[in-house]
Order: structure tokens, then sequence, then C-alpha cells
């Protein structure tokens, strides 16, 4: 996000007594002199009152007062500075209307540019700027990744608490924008908050993850979930294995699973048909594991397709990419040269290691290969060079 200079060039006492003047014409119950206890003072009275200003159609000269006591802000020392602060973030987070919601973002995030990176007052300024975003549907101006979130917070490590916190509201957010890969993944963060002593106190938490994994599309690969504490508390209740299945089970056991529990499943906020076309995808990647070939039969049986549905459904997983293949229609068959695993177990690991140790036996022929080569040449210039010489 651009930000404006966050200083204003005229002198610090001016700057307040035009805003008092100003707000004080538009009909906020201010007085248009100055505190004599301080710019403090001054600012709490002036942002008491300045959604005064905010009126739709008057965004350009609402952005320059919340700009203006922004320059102000940052020149009170940071340890008067934290109930301006507050305050100022929770007037800005009650601006109504999707044009000013915007404008009190970027004020927001003037502020939160303009603060030291060492500040403690960056955690609760970002919050609020998360809840801002919420209501705009304006996070990608102020959240790319998890790692960025993380080092933008390197020189103020936040607690837990703090990160729970932030990390619930975000999860929100991103749902909310449609995000819901980069949802996935700040919740798999948020449960890594939790130790051994507290995952018990996370079941909410847990869950969540768990219903988000299962209801994004993009998300095929559940079973580092399983790893997570407060995953592992829930084992033997119901969700923990509905994601049990979406791990390494197949179509039929989610259909055996949705017929004896459909209304848990329902109140778990997911849906059937969607769950269905996940585990379409995720049991022919089951398939594709087996066997290198894949009658139309097979997928027909398999997945529950009726005859004329297969050679649509191939399409479609061969456009998630998580396959590669072939479709022979004469043949009626799929020949498969690589898949994505939907584990990633000791056995993957060791398939890794033989292929990484393929490779490099390859390339050791190909390295023995060259040398000979080389030094058949290099002989024969020296062979040449000899000739040359007798002659």
């Amino acid at each position: 996000m651009q930000v404006p200079p966050v200083f204003i060039d005229i002198p610090l006492e001016d700057q307040t007594q035009e805003l008092r003047g100003y707000l004080k014409s538009l009909g906020a119950e201010i007085s248009e002199e100055r505190s004599e206890k301080g710019i403090e003072d001054d600012l709490h009275k002036i942002i008491g009152v300045c959604e005064t200003c905010f009126k739709e159609g008057n965004e350009a000269e609402v952005e320059l007062v919340l700009n203006d006591i922004v320059s102000m802000m940052v020149l009170v020392s940071p340890d008067r500075a934290e109930n301006i602060i507050l305050a100022f973030c929770e007037k800005l987070t009650k601006a109504q209307g999707q044009k000013l919601g915007e404008v009190c973002l970027r004020a927001l995030w003037l502020l939160y540019q303009s603060l030291d990176e060492r500040s403690p007052m960056r955690y609760p300024v970002y919050y609020h700027l998360l809840q801002i975003a919420k209501q705009t549907d304006q996070i990608k101006t102020i959240f790319q990744d998890i790692g960025q979130l993380k080092q933008q917070f390197g020189q103020c490590p936040l607690s837990n608490e703090e990160l729970q916190k932030l990390y619930r509201l975000l999860h929100e957010v991103l749902l909310k924008s449609n995000q819901s890969e980069q949802a996935a993944k700040v919740m798999v963060e948020l449960l890594g908050t939790y130790t051994d002593k507290t995952a018990s106190h996370a079941r909410d938490d847990a869950i969540r993850c768990i219903t988000t994994a299962i209801a994004d599309p993009k998300t095929f690969l559940l079973d580092p979930l399983l790893s997570l504490k407060p995953v592992h508390i829930l084992k033997g209740q119901l969700i923990h294995d509905l994601l049990n299945i979406f791990v390494s089970e197949n179509l039929g056991a989610y259909l055996k699973f949705f017929k004896e529990h459909k209304e848990f499943v329902t109140n778990q906020g997911l849906n059937h048909e969607q769950n269905m076309r996940k585990m379409r995808l995720l049991s022919f990647m089951q398939l594709a594991e087996a066997t290198p070939e894949i009658s139309f039969d097979a997928i027909e049986q398999e997945l529950q397709l009726t005859g004329d549905e297969v050679e649509a459904f191939i399409i479609e997983v061969l456009k998630t990419k998580l396959v590669t293949a072939r479709m022979d229609q004469a043949a009626k068959k799929v020949f498969v040269s690589s898949t994505m695993h939907r584990t990633f177990g000791r056995s993957q690991w060791q398939q890794l290691r033989d292929l990484l140790h393929s490779w490099k036996n390859n390339l050791s022929v190909v390295q023995d290969g060259m040398k000979t080569v080389n030094a058949a040449q290099i002989e024969m210039m020296q062979q040449q060079q000899q000739q040359a010489q007798a002659v």
C-alpha cells in the first residue's frame, strides 16, 4: 500500500489549532483553543470528535484530517502515546461505508508504518487494521503471507496469547475474502502455538482447522494436520474420524460416514457435494499411486460414476495437476506418469531416497562417460601435435 509522507510541514501548534477549528466548524463539541495540558490532551480531544468529518463524499478531506492526526501522534513519546493510539484505532474501526473504511485503513497503515519496529504498539494497531480490512475486504493491502507477517513482528515478538488472538482474526478475514488456502496456513500456525499442556484448550481452533482444510478446494494434503497436538487431542471424536477419511480413505468410506453422521457433517458447515468431489479426486490419486494403468471400468466402480461421467472426471483431474497422465479414449484407459501423494510418511521418504540414489548413480555414470570422452580428446590432440612436429 502506498502511503503519503507522515510529517506535515507546519508547526505542531498550528496543526492542533487548525484541526480544532475545522472540527468545530463541522459541529464537533470542541474548543478552538489548545489545551494547557499539552499535545497529548489536544490529541485526545481531537480524536474524541474526529468522526464528525466521517461523511461519504468527503473522503479526501477525511484522509487529510486523519493523516494530520497521525503526523502529530508520532511526535508523542512512546511511553505516553499508548492511550492516544488505542483511542485512534477504536475510532477508525467504527467508520461506516466502503470508501470511508478504505480511507481509515490507509491512515491506520500510515500509523503502523511510522511506528518503530520494536514498538509494542504495532500489535494493537495491526489488529485493528485487520478489523477494518475485514469490513472493507482489503486484506491484500496489509497481508501478503504468514512469513512476511512473522518478519514484521521480528523486532518485537508477540506473546502466545497475542499470536493466537491475531491468527484467529486473520483466519476470519482471509476466509471472508475467499483466500481459503492462506486461511488454512494461518490456522495451522495458530495450532502450532499450543503446547502439550495447553493443547486441550485449543479444541475449537482444532475443529475449525480441520473443517477449513476439508472445505478448501485447493487443499489435498491433509496428513500434516494429524501431527498437530490440538488435533491429536480430538482422537476418537467424529471430527478426527472424518479427517482420517480425507487423509487416507476412499470415497466409499466417506459415503458410509456421511450416511451414519449426516447431521454432524452438515453442522460443521461442510457441503456434501463438495466433499464428494474432493474425495473422488483423492480416491483417484490413491488409485494412481497403486497402478500406472487404470481402466475406465475401475474408475467408474471405485468413484461411483456413470460411464458417461468418467472422461469428464479425468479431464477435471488433469486440470488440477495433482496427477500427470494420458487418457486413451479408444482403449478406455488412463496411463499415469506421476501423482501427488496423499500422505507423506516413511514409505514415501524411502521412495524419495531411492529416487535420489538412482539419480546420483546415473549422474556418476554420465560424469565417468564425460571423463572418458575428455581423456580421449586430449590423447587425440596430443597425437596430432606429435605427428605435426614429426613432419
